[in-house]
């Protein structure tokens, strides 16, 4: 029996559907697949630790923050110029390059994004679709009458020279036929190759090197649910599930109280049961366009940090990313809907299990 679409106000009254998966590992396993999932969320617009019982940073810890590294945005860039071969040459075939588009709304406008493994991103109107005039797919979340296209451009094929006729058909589409041109944010990532860098790249375009922004706060007598690392569902009076500490942690990170008072018009949230208060927590947020390499390089120094004995059972590192990205996952697309989200959690515990929660929003695939 076939089940009658819900009234155009009912389904906008409907909470939107959201996702989060959780697995469990240990971060020196062999086989352990957590630096994998860091490389494969490309565009992350803020990242944060929290540990308990923590009032000062180690001083190696202190220096990997600070090692995040620069970032540039790059005004007025026109797309043809990504897939010109002077830049692939020069950023995409030495190292990892990232570029997505600044200020564009995913439901909106076009928008456009360069994975590091050399896929140029085009989410663009039905219109510009038909302009442009290259090979594309209807967008998974534009109805049942596309209106938005995805256009796949592998900057790495082998067929992408040059002298090609995929390559000039590209170029003529993007540089005469239908010109974008966008703001763009821009890293790059290399291991010592010698060359040119972003900034003198694009010195004939507005260009400006920026630095991701960093903040230091200690939570004073913070409840912390109680968590076992083997027990991701938890136990009734002993543990706290994963469930739980994920909606906890989005609790503290948004500087929500937690004590439950009737006379609050915020918030009536408390913290799970069983939980314990902590004398302090150190938390550290950085905002910015923050590469994969520099989070995996942060989330090993987190591991690093119960090399010697803490009185910290675990810590948290959470990574948001953007809104209005075209991608969350790989080439997963990704849609803005009602909120966008797009973020994973790693949960360390002093043995060095850990747990990954990876959460997304209404128009986005299952993370993989």
């Amino acid at each position: 029996m076939s089940v009658p679409p819900l009234p155009p106000l009912q389904r906008l009254r409907r909470a939107p559907r959201h996702l989060l998966v959780c697995e469990k590992g240990h971060a020196r396993h062999e086989r352990s697949r957590h630096a994998a999932h860091v490389r494969d969320h490309a565009y992350n617009c803020r990242v944060s630790f929290l540990i308990p019982e923590c009032g000062m940073l180690p001083e190696v810890l202190k220096g990997t923050i600070a090692d995040v590294g620069e970032y540039y945005l790059v005004r007025n860039l026109s797309v043809h110029e990504l897939v010109a071969h002077d830049f692939i040459d020069a950023f995409v075939k030495k190292g990892s390059c990232y570029a997505l588009t600044y200020n564009t709304k995913i439901d909106q406008d076009n928008t456009a994004a360069l994975l590091p493994h050399g896929k140029l991103i085009l989410s663009v109107d039905k219109d510009t679709y038909e302009e442009l005039g290259l090979q594309g797919r209807p967008s998974r979340y534009s109805g049942k009458k596309a209106m938005r296209y995805i256009i796949t451009i592998d900057l790495t094929d082998s067929g992408f020279h040059p002298d090609s006729k995929k390559h000039n058909r590209v170029l003529w589409a993007l540089k005469e036929k239908k010109p974008l041109e966008f703001d763009f944010l821009l890293a790059w990532y290399n291991t010592g190759a010698e060359g040119s860098t972003l900034m003198s790249y694009f010195s004939k375009n507005q260009i400006q090197a920026l630095k991701p922004k960093i903040t230091f706060s200690t939570l004073r007598d913070l409840q912390c649910p109680v968590l076992q690392s083997n027990e991701l569902q938890g136990k009734p009076e002993e543990s706290c599930s994963t469930e739980e500490l994920f909606e906890w942690l989005g609790a503290v990170l948004s500087q929500v109280t937690l004590d439950n008072k009737s006379s609050s018009f915020l918030s009536t949230y408390c913290c799970p049961q069983p939980n314990t208060v902590v004398e302090k927590a150190f938390l550290c947020t950085i905002t910015g366009f923050i590469i994969p390499e520099k989070i995996i390089q942060l989330l090993e120094q987190l591991c690093c940090y119960f090399g010697e004995p803490k009185l910290a059972y675990w810590l948290t590192l959470t990574v948001h990313g953007f809104a209005d990205s075209p991608v969350s996952w790989r080439e997963s697309e990704h849609g803005f809907h009602k909120g966008g989200e797009n973020l994973y959690n790693f949960v360390i515990f002093r043995n060095l299990d850990y747990w990954l929660q990876m959460a997304v929003g209404t128009n986005d695939d299952c993370p993989p």
